[in-house]
């Protein structure tokens, strides 16, 4: 069942917006309108993507998870921004990414990573960062066991996130 998003649509002048369209590249399927988005799953798996991540850094991190459930290695480019956020980013999703199985490159300013055959359950750490601890909660999506350390962490931009995730399975 697509999940329906209100507040932010095809009219918004937000630059994650852009997130929607890698997304769609990835496969996702998506709607949209003035003020709303909806999205559900469409082609799976999904398709790696080479992307300039500039006008999109946070978004980006969760086109990393996402990257679990492509075909190929997604590389994220253009993300220096990740290494002087609240911990180094690209060194944190690096190290997560492998905990659940993933082959990682990281660079001074990038991400690639091929996804495992099949995941391993995993404990990620959150390095008391908001965006690690949603952004990996979607790698529960692909069926292993994924205990999210310190989820309290999210209390920064959104205290009832995993009540509002919850809700949607």
């Amino acid at each position: 069942a697509p999940v329906r998003i209100e507040g932010v649509g095809s009219d918004s002048i937000q630059g994650d917006i852009r997130f929607v369209e890698a997304a769609q590249a990835m496969g996702a399927a998506l709607a949209s309108g003035p003020g709303w988005l909806e999205v559900k799953r469409g082609r799976f798996p999904l398709t790696a993507i080479t992307l300039d991540c500039n006008h999109i850094p946070d978004a980006a991190m969760t086109l990393a998870v996402m990257a679990l459930y492509a075909e190929g290695t997604t590389r994220l480019t253009n993300i220096a921004s990740w290494r002087v956020k609240e911990t180094d980013r690209i060194a944190a999703m690096a190290a997560e990414l492998r905990q659940l199985g993933a082959s990682v490159e990281e660079g001074a300013d990038f991400i690639a990573v091929t996804p495992p055959a099949a995941l391993r359950p995993a404990a990620i750490r959150t390095y008391d960062d908001h965006r690690i601890a949603m952004c990996f909660s979607l790698a529960a999506f692909r069926g292993v066991p994924v205990r999210i350390l310190d989820p309290k962490c999210v209390a920064k931009t959104f205290p009832d996130y995993f009540e509002a995730l919850f809700g949607l399975v």
